[in-house]
């Protein structure tokens, strides 16, 4: 594990010779402590949401079994937010971390840590698009405009949440016809599911892209849903009560900022999607209307679930062809046991800057950030 925390994203001077850079990097970091790095270049970036270019085919996928509401309460998260990126890197890593021992201890902040020894880690993906669909490209419309990555701890059976704000600037691979890896490049973490078909290689580049970020921890495993499910979701329980945090007036006279009302089905979809003439359009406050959003829903699917034996079976049927996950269906099941048995410590989120750059927001998290919370949810403090 301290060998992951070694790794850094490096930055080059340009886009243009960003691969020649990439080499040189990585022939340094084998021999030697990595310098400080340079200013990152200019990142390609994209805006959220919009139409999806293109003719999207549907992806059948089955329906999970009652024993998999939380893992349904998952994509429900995943998909509201997806609809649901000035400042650039102090550095692209610290010198993280401060010292390594032969048993893969580490210093940090003068305090030496040890590696969990039975960590799990399941990302949540939601995509800006209305339907699950594959291309025979290998590129695709569909953005990970949502990100939460759960982080278990097998043997304090705890589980935390991290999630990563859409407009992140990281290293993202550039995937070729076969799906391998052609280069790699900074840009806003979401285009990484744009490469690859739409489905399982697209998933598992933008897992890649997390990895990167958090300094090359392992992502095991993945689930990606659609934004079509948000008003679905949303109307299955009968509607979810928010006080607004934003002034929707433009869109719906009905949604002014600081009133309290129980959003139908749309109003949901454009509450956790729009950013657009808002007052603030960063992601940064999206994701707190996001999050407050997620806990009103899940409040809403316990009571559900506790009066009606077979919601979760009418959940995940209902959205069951809009997911896309490595996981089968008696791997999801134990997934979900996990989100029933052990306690929940929060969602935590890195800190950092946005920016506008080129017309497109983006998000730079500090290096100390990135370090402290690789620490926080994959170490422990050594006996």
């Amino acid at each position: 594990m301290a060998d992951v925390l070694k790794k850094g994203n490096s930055s080059a001077k340009s886009l243009k010779d960003k691969r020649a850079k990439a080499a040189v990097e990585k022939a340094k970091i084998k021999a030697a402590k990595p310098p400080k790095a340079p200013k990152p270049p200019k990142a390609k970036s994209a805006g959220a949401g919009g139409s999806v270019a293109g003719k999207l085919g549907g992806i059948a996928a089955q329906a999970l079994n009652s024993k998999t509401v939380i893992i349904a309460v998952c994509a429900a998260l995943a998909v509201i937010a997806s609809v649901v990126g000035v400042v650039v890197w102090e550095q692209t890593h610290t010198d993280f971390p401060e010292h390594e021992a032969s048993d893969n201890s580490i210093v940090h902040n003068g305090v030496v840590y040890v590696p969990e020894q039975n960590i799990e880690t399941f990302l949540v993906m939601g995509l800006d698009t209305v339907e699950g669909a594959t291309t025979d490209s290998y590129n695709n419309d569909q953005r990970a405009d949502f990100l939460m990555l759960f982080v278990f701890n097998n043997d304090t059976k705890q589980c935390s949440a991290l999630q990563v704000n859409r407009d992140t600037i990281t290293n993202v691979n550039i995937l070729g016809v076969a799906g391998d890896v052609v280069s790699s490049t900074p840009m806003q973490i979401a285009l990484s599911h744009t490469y690859g078909h739409g489905g399982d290689i697209s998933c598992r580049n933008t897992a890649n892209a997390v990895s990167a970020l958090l300094n090359g921890v392992k992502i095991d495993h993945y689930i990606s849903v659609t934004m079509g499910a948000v008003p679905t979701l949303n109307d299955l329980v009968g509607g979810v009560e928010v006080s607004l945090l934003e002034d929707y007036t433009h869109i719906d006279p009905s949604m002014r900022k600081g009133e309290t009302v129980t959003l139908t089905g749309e109003q949901a979809l454009r509450y956790v999607q729009i950013r657009q003439g808002l007052e603030d359009q960063t992601n940064t406050t999206r994701m707190e209307r996001q999050q407050q959003y997620i806990n009103a829903l899940y409040a809403k699917f316990q009571a559900s679930m506790s009066s009606d034996s077979n919601f979760a079976v009418e959940v995940t049927t209902a959205i069951s062809d809009q997911i896309v996950s490595d996981r089968s269906i008696t791997q999801l099941q134990k997934l979900a046991e996990k989100f029933n048995e052990y306690a929940f410590l929060g969602i935590r989120e890195l800190e950092g800057s946005s920016a506008v750059q080129n017309g497109f927001m983006e998000f730079y998290p500090t290096s100390e950030s990135i370090s402290q919370t690789v620490v926080d949810l994959f170490y422990k403090p050594k006996d």
